[in-house]
């Protein structure tokens, strides 16, 4: 019979001591023994959801395994994107059809940029549909077939969602056009129709969708800052030429660029919804790790 070995203690303490464990028996179930992830397994196998390997969530605290979709932090901004410029086109609309203040401050601060020229003249053919769109359509089809080769799933939402609202442009602005009735600058002649500026609105729905489904593909803070500037370089040239050229008053250009936010901050959102009703079905039909022997 074998005998268990009597634990190292003080000389003389005959006392009894209850059973010591053998070596090899139940080491598995001591904390930091070999093998266990915690004190309560007894095989070789890490808990299912350790606390150190979860994936942080959207503000970076500790989430679930795998993370559930939640609002995200920047959806605020989002927001103030959509009613700050919604806010401001009421504003100079109504400016506008009542000929306020407002609107004769635009047409005496035109009056003094006005001056035609061929640099000008270019400038504002930037924001046209032959200049912008090919941009445009160039950009959606780099994306959608990048994304297709990489095996993405519904790689063809994001350049649908731009071709979408490209195409939406004339159906917003054209109606603006024969509601608010207003004439063009002098140099224009008779005629109305110019509020807001269409040529502001598709330079700025093309390029700034463009930039937007091209910024994720960029790798480097430089290039991302290259590209942002390089779209708010184009449509301040755009403006730039419509007013000094006298195609438009500068109201008619500010207004295409606070209805243009909203219509490019409305299709982001509806993207980030999108992909959080996706990833939120995805994770709700993922299978439950097995957790015994089959």
């Amino acid at each position: 019979m074998r005998e268990t070995p009597r634990p190292q203690g003080t000389v003389g303490d005959t006392g009894s001591r209850p059973p010591q464990l053998r070596p090899g028996r139940a080491l598995a179930h001591t904390p930091g023994a070999s093998g266990s992830g915690s004190s309560h397994r007894s095989d070789s196998r890490p808990p299912q959801t350790p606390r150190g390997a979860r994936r942080p969530g959207p503000d970076g605290r500790l989430g679930t395994t795998p993370p559930v979709p939640g609002r995200p932090t920047f959806l605020p901004g989002l927001l103030a994107l959509l009613g700050i410029p919604a806010a401001l086109f009421a504003l100079i609309t109504w400016q506008v059809v009542a000929h306020g203040p407002l609107a004769r401050a635009d047409e005496r601060l035109s009056r003094s940029l006005v001056h035609p020229d061929r640099v000008s003249e270019l400038l504002a053919d930037l924001g046209g549909v032959p200049v912008a769109v090919p941009v445009l359509a160039v950009t959606l089809g780099y994306v959608a077939l990048s994304a297709r080769a990489a095996g993405r799933q519904r790689w063809w939402r994001a350049p649908a969602v731009a071709a979408v609202l490209m195409a939406a442009v004339p159906a917003v602005i054209v109606p603006l056009k024969e509601l608010v009735a207003r004439p063009g600058p002098p140099v224009m002649g008779p005629g109305t129709g110019f509020y807001p500026s269409g040529h502001t609105a598709t330079a700025v729905v093309a390029y700034g969708s463009a930039t937007l489904l091209l910024l994720p593909r960029l790798r480097t803070a430089r290039a991302r800052r290259a590209l942002l500037g390089l779209c708010l370089a184009l449509n301040l040239a755009v403006a730039f030429g419509l007013v000094r050229r006298g195609y438009h008053w500068p109201l008619d250009v500010l207004a295409s660029w606070c209805l243009c936010a909203v219509l490019l901050t409305a299709s982001v959102l509806f993207l980030d919804r999108s992909v959080s009703r996706s990833s939120r079905r995805s994770s709700a039909g993922t299978p439950s790790p097995r957790t015994g022997p089959s």
